[in-house]
């Protein structure tokens, strides 16, 4: 089957750096923020219009373009047709493509990348044309759907991030007064095989007569080529697709509401000795398929289980034996790497132990693999990884672990350094690759120069000195311009 992309030819492209980038993303932004706002005002007719517009703006299609050939991590990563898109004339022959032509779906490429747990997670990798068009089309649904999903979605949405999910569960599970006391039952559950099973009538009667709603349906059932077999997609979205996480969120629309609205009543305390409502009855968050249910009683959230796994059966969906457990906050549970619960009566959320650990022996498993490597080419691959840990972490209580995570650090360069002079003095090895820098001493740095030829020094990232700031979590209803 095929799409008609463009009625019409397209202004004639020859040199793709000349493009005015600034007036490209102008123009698409302002596109989705009407489209955000029509939806709000529920203003379908107007909604729909400015969707077609932006279905065949070229600005659209170049933004889309350079996103999935230029931007993205995947940039490289072909489909079935072996097509990589890495050169300005490779872009611009594209664009003319795409923007006088139409578009066929081809099946994806499936692959598997291995869990934490030994098993594998197959990904399913559309050609570059496929996500290309599928960027084009999420930029039209993507602000119509941000109009009204639900306040305590965090998972693959734009603006929106997972210290915003843990920072909305800590604030449920905190105490907000003496006399009020936090949720002290959690429901931790994840779905089983969730993009592989979701319905995909579900998704199509959700997205309702969206422009593009023949290219969603054509993704969703354009199969998967694994080892020279073609199979067929009778359900599932597959992931690796750009659109995917999108039709994801739009597939679990609405469990916010189904759970919040199972009759709750606050259990007696000394001000409310009737055990009237005092805040909002139960609490959800959820990130993609993986949501938290929070509760002041196990009571309601046995019953909030029973709500939910029927809800979910109506989608072909059903939670995780293995990962799904009822805890109480006392006891602690895991949620997006963190660790969060309650201690003499405060909440505290911190990094997940196991990710530590796991994360440490990724540390060492990369200083091995350079053994023999120069010690800028170490500090070089290191300070992103260590930077982006802390980043992560320094919202929560995290200055012990910093602190550990400096110290296995050295354990792991030490080791390095001595088996690149297995003959050398300690003493020497020290003053070689490890400095006093301020009033920090065994600072592993040394002296490199520029392109301008200064010398400068080059140190790695100290994980301990990050300072722990708090996440302002974002508000319920916005659209991330």
């Amino acid at each position: 089957m095929r799409q008609r992309l463009i009625n019409g030819d397209s202004k004639r492209l020859e040199n793709w750096s000349l493009i005015n980038w600034r007036k490209a993303i102008k123009v698409v932004k302002n596109l989705r923020y009407r489209i955000f706002r029509a939806r709000n005002l529920g203003n379908f007719r107007r909604l729909r219009r400015l969707q077609k517009l932006m279905l065949r703006s070229q600005s659209n299609l170049l933004l889309s373009i350079r996103q999935i050939t230029q931007v993205n991590t995947g940039k490289r990563t072909a489909g079935i047709d072996k097509e990589v898109i890495n050169t300005p004339q490779q872009r611009v022959k594209l664009f003319l493509e795409m923007a006088n032509g139409t578009h066929k779906v081809k099946p994806t490429k499936r692959i598997y990348i291995p869990k934490s747990n030994g098993k594998k997670r197959p990904l399913g990798i559309p050609t570059v044309r496929d996500r290309v068009m599928q960027t084009v089309v999420k930029n039209l649904l993507e602000p119509e759907w941000e109009a009204v999903f639900e306040e305590n979605s965090y998972g693959f949405r734009p603006g929106r991030s997972c210290a915003d999910a843990i920072e909305q569960a800590f604030t449920r599970i905190a105490p907000t007064g003496k006399s009020e006391k936090g949720d002290s039952w959690v429901l931790d559950a994840d779905i089983s095989g969730f993009f592989d099973n979701i319905s995909h009538s579900n998704i199509e009667n959700s997205i309702g007569k969206v422009p593009g709603r023949e290219l969603i349906k054509m993704w969703l059932k354009c199969g998967f080529m694994d080892k020279g077999t073609f199979n067929e997609t009778i359900q599932g979205t597959p992931q690796g697709g750009a659109i995917s996480p999108l039709l994801a969120n739009i597939g679990l629309h609405g469990l916010e509401t189904v759970v919040k609205a199972i009759p709750y009543r606050h259990p007696p305390t000394k001000n409310h000795p009737l055990g009237e409502k005092s805040r909002s009855g139960m609490g959800i968050i959820r990130y993609a398929d993986d949501f938290i249910i929070t509760a002041n009683s196990k009571e309601y959230i046995l019953e909030a289980k029973k709500v939910i796994e029927k809800w979910l059966l109506d989608r072909n969906l059903e939670l995780s034996e293995e990962k799904t457990r009822i805890v109480h906050t006392e006891d602690g549970f895991d949620f997006l790497s963190f660790k969060l619960r309650t201690f003499k009566g405060k909440a505290l959320f911190m990094p997940s132990k196991s990710k530590v650990l796991n994360f440490c022996q990724k540390i060492g498993e990369i200083v091995k693999s350079l053994n023999g490597a120069k010690q800028e080419a170490v500090i070089s691959t290191l300070n992103p990884i260590l930077r982006g840990f802390a980043n992560y972490y320094r919202g929560g209580v995290s200055k012990e672990t910093f602190s550990y995570i400096d110290y296995r650090v050295w354990q792991y360069l030490w080791r390095w350094a001595k088996r690149r002079h297995p003959y050398k003095a300690k003493n020497w090895i020290k003053a070689k690759y490890f400095h006093q820098v301020g009033t920090r001493s065994w600072v592993f740095a040394v002296n490199s120069k520029d392109r301008r030829n200064n010398s400068k020094l080059m140190q790695l990232f100290n994980v301990a000195s990050t300072k722990i700031v708090r996440h302002i979590k974002v508000k319920g209803k916005r659209l991330s311009r």
